[in-house]
């Protein structure tokens, strides 16, 4: 758990990461290098999860090795799937990131919600639900192993 003072914005005490998989930190069912370089650091700091629908098959695989929980969603309601995960955790100590419009609500929950530009681009609601919007996952990845990143860009 992370505890980090942002002036004249709020203090956040960060226990968990909940990350969409394809778009966010996959491309295609698999797993960015960059992404597998950072997942260590973070599982250091923050209980790190994997959100998805698992289109491609490929998350369990992808994910093994690395100390994160893996949640494959089982209803046709993504959105609010994804939302209520969050809810659950304790969305006061929840970073959410996501590019999707089924990730919208997630991050919105989030006490921190980050959108992804990325390869598969951001749907514009999840662009508006976010704190912050980053063009890369590892850029955002960063922002939460240096907390001095993270206060720059949200202190007012």
């Amino acid at each position: 758990m992370k505890t980090i003072k942002i002036p004249y914005y709020k203090t956040l005490t960060l226990k968990h990461i909940v990350l969409d998989y394809n778009g966010t930190i996959a491309k295609d069912g698999t797993l960015k290098e960059e992404v597998k370089s950072l997942l260590p650091d973070l599982c250091k700091h923050y209980t790190v999860h994997v959100i998805t629908a698992d289109t491609f098959g490929s998350v369990k695989m992808q994910m093994k090795g690395f100390n994160i929980v893996v949640k494959v969603l089982q209803t046709d309601n993504h959105t609010a799937e994804k939302a209520a995960y969050v809810d659950v955790l304790g969305k006061e100590n929840c970073v959410a990131v996501g590019n999707g419009n089924n990730d919208a609500h997630m991050l919105q929950n989030a006490i921190l919600g980050i959108a992804i530009i990325g390869d598969e681009g951001c749907a514009t609601s999840t662009l508006l639900q976010s704190d912050i919007s980053c063009k890369e996952i590892a850029d955002a990845l960063t922002l939460l192993l240096n907390e001095k990143r993270l206060t720059a860009t949200l202190r007012c």
